[in-house]
């Protein structure tokens, strides 16, 4: 059982509204702020005027981009609020959030009903062992059927998402059913969610369950360990309803967080490791404000004014202005020169942060996503279990428009990509191309606008290759002589080598199995040279090589002749040469991909993906008459699938691609590929 919490920290709570996009987390979080005083007035989406969406880009499309930092104080607690975008492009900023909470608030709209992303962010809280609350949002609008919604989140997400309280009076407001007993809701009387909700609770403790058998009933003001316990074991999964249009419901939601709701004493503690690989501990902090500084970095933004700021949560010890922290393993610590509560894009300065605090330092330039900031140097090994974020395998090519802007392209992606951990950029040799990587292409238009709006760089873009892989199948052996003679000191390195496919995904493995010095030691390193060079620049497409073993068993040397040279040429012919005979594949990258589209164009879409060479692995129900198809297609299929899919739908259908593995072209995909290769080797 969690201990006490001082008394600070037993009047915070932190709270990440997440959920799908339009189900109105951030009119919500404005609403809130509104009724808790801590804004004057509600700004809006449409004029751009809301704390969250600051950003003149999020201005422009009336949705979030990023995820945005607030807080309030209601009923003597402070609240910190995390908004998070709802598209799945910007899971590299919705999913850090859940690192910084106790609570994660999966927000639906009563419209809509359940949306893919509500499944996936109940899913990630899960597997974070967060306490997880469902708010049903804008219930004042016309033609619903929040019972039958109700019940649709029990079916899906489980019995134990019960109502802490229910729409009253047609949506206009709700009625409490915790404390509660009586009175009528839109569902009729409230007793029965009354009794269904203190059951719930009572069943983590033998002991209120004796009293309610007994009696019949319990004071629900007594239960609040039991309910903490429930949350925290996931065998509760409150429900309530609010407009955050109208108001119903706001001032409700703020007394739930503020008197149901975990403090960071209460809630699971987040699993540290201390160490590296294998021999790393599992740990836990102590929301203690006396121990040592113990502060997690969930979001960092590189502002061209402001410089870099890292906002970060404070799991452990009391962090106050002047502080000396060190970053991760840095051996360097820096001052705390001022420390901030964000407002949206506000600032506001505090002297000190208690455990369950969300606060910010700026102009630290070394500050980096998910480092762990601490105040003792025996700590520079602790870091946070690392999340599971979906892999960017949608690409562009990006080149500078103007010559010689190279440099300065490759600096303000990194500074960009230091923000958001589902964008990658890589440079690839075989093409020349400079290849960013996120997860769809609303994610890669937007990196395109802020290059341009921030900071006044354009690009030019292009689809890039298809990331390719070549591979082997067999075992075989390959031998190379290398000798060169040319008036001078010569050239002389003789090597035998043999090779033995790998498990998918095990990568590279060499090994020198020579005797008798037959090839002599310093030569060793530079065949592995030249094998590696293969393995960047392929042998029969290409695409670099992987998931092969590399045994050298033989060779020959001069006593004058040999050298590096000599011995990492011999060696990336004899690699090259056992390739050829090893029955040599080309690998394509395959991901899995989720449709969501209107429920009529079902036969379309399989036929269309069946056609692209994708499988189709199952069919569900989404929202609103909509159908969700899963399945799995190769990414080069899947150049343009967008505008194929809104052909198909009539431009209501939407899909979500991560990757899954790699496998064997066809044949004649093969021969196609390799027929280019030698081509332009030929050129």
């Amino acid at each position: 059982m969690p201990s006490p919490a001082a008394p600070g920290v037993a009047a915070i709570r932190t709270l990440a509204l997440v959920g799908p996009a339009s189900s109105g987390k951030t009119s919500l979080a404005e609403a809130m702020l509104v009724k808790a005083g801590a804004i004057g007035a509600a700004g809006s989406l449409e004029r751009g005027t809301t704390v969250s969406d600051y950003d003149p880009l999020e201005r422009r499309m009336q949705h979030s981009l990023s995820s945005a930092v607030l807080h309030l104080t209601h009923a003597g607690t402070r609240v910190h609020l995390i908004d998070t975008p709802g598209a799945s492009d910007f899971l590299g900023h919705s999913l850090p959030a859940l690192e910084a909470v106790e609570t994660a608030a999966i927000v639906i709209n009563a419209s809509v009903g359940i949306e893919p992303m509500a499944e996936r962010m109940m899913d990630y809280a899960a597997s974070r062992q967060l306490d997880r609350l469902v708010i049903v949002n804008k219930i004042d609008a016309a033609d619903l059927d929040l019972q039958s919604l109700l019940t649709s989140i029990q079916e899906r997400f489980g019995k134990q998402c019960l109502p802490l309280n229910l729409p009253a009076a047609g949506g206009t407001q709700v009625v409490d059913c915790f404390y509660n007993r009586e009175g009528t809701s839109d569902f009729g009387s409230v007793d029965a969610a009354h009794r269904a909700l203190v059951e719930q609770v009572v069943e983590v403790d033998a002991e209120f369950v004796d009293r309610y058998l007994n009696d019949g009933d319990v004071d629900a003001s007594e239960l609040h360990a039991p309910l903490e316990q429930a949350l925290r074991e996931g065998h509760l999964i409150p429900v309530c309803f609010v407009s955050s249009r109208s108001g119903a419901g706001v001032a409700e939601l703020l007394d739930i967080i503020v008197k149901l709701l975990p403090n960071p004493s209460e809630g699971n503690s987040p699993d540290f490791l201390n160490g590296e690989g294998e021999a790393a501990q599992l740990m836990h902090a102590e929301p203690d404000p006396a121990k040592h500084v113990l502060a997690h970095v969930f979001k960092v933004t590189v502002d061209p004014f402001v410089g870099r700021m890292g906002i970060f949560r404070v799991h452990q010890g009391t962090l106050t202005k002047d502080s000396q922290l060190y970053i991760g393993d840095g051996r360097k610590p820096f001052k705390v020169g001022h420390l901030f509560m964000l407002q949206g894009k506000e600032h506001v300065e505090v002297r000190e942060a208690l455990p369950g605090d969300i606060c910010a330092v700026a102009k630290v330039d070394d500050i980096r996503f998910d480092a762990v900031l601490h105040d003792a140097a025996e700590d520079s090994h602790i870091h946070l279990k690392p999340l599971e974020f979906p892999r960017p395998v949608h690409g562009i090519a990006v080149q500078a428009k103007k010559r010689g802007d190279e440099q300065k392209l490759w600096e303000i992606l990194g500074k960009l990509i230091d923000e958001d951990p589902c964008l990658k950029i890589e440079h690839v040799a075989q093409t020349n191309e400079t290849v960013v990587y996120g997860l769809g292409e609303l994610h890669l238009r937007i990196l395109q606008e802020r290059m341009k709006e921030t900071y006044k760089f354009e690009v030019d873009t292009r689809p890039p290759r298809i990331a390719y892989r070549e591979t082997i199948t067999a075992k075989a052996e390959g031998h190379h002589r290398h000798k060169k003679q040319s008036g001078g000191a010569g050239q002389f390195g003789e090597v035998f080598l043999r090779v033995e496919p790998l498990a998918r995904g095990a990568g590279f493995e060499f090994a020198d199995e020579s005797k008798g010095g037959v090839i002599p030691n310093q030569f060793i390193p530079a065949v592995e040279k030249g094998v590696r060079e293969v393995l960047t620049t392929g042998a029969i497409a290409g695409y670099p090589v992987v998931d092969v073993k590399v045994v050298v068993y033989d060779g020959k040397s001069h006593s004058v002749d040999s050298k590096e040279i000599a011995f990492a040429t011999a060696g990336k012919r004899a690699f090259m040469a056992a390739i050829r005979e090893a029955r040599p594949i080309v690998l394509e990258p395959i991901v899995k991909v989720q449709i969501t589209a209107p429920d009529s164009a079902m036969g379309d879409i399989t036929g269309d993906l069946s056609g692209k060479r994708g499988l189709v692995s199952g069919t569900g129900n989404g929202a609103a008459g909509a159908v969700v198809i899963r399945g799995q297609a190769p990414l080069s299929e899947l150049a343009g699938y967008q505008n194929r899919l809104n052909a198909m739908t009539a431009g209501q259908g939407s899909y979500v691609i991560e990757f899954s593995h790699y496998e064997a072209v066809p044949p004649n995909v093969q021969q196609q590929l390799v027929g280019q290769y030698q081509v332009k080797d030929e050129e």
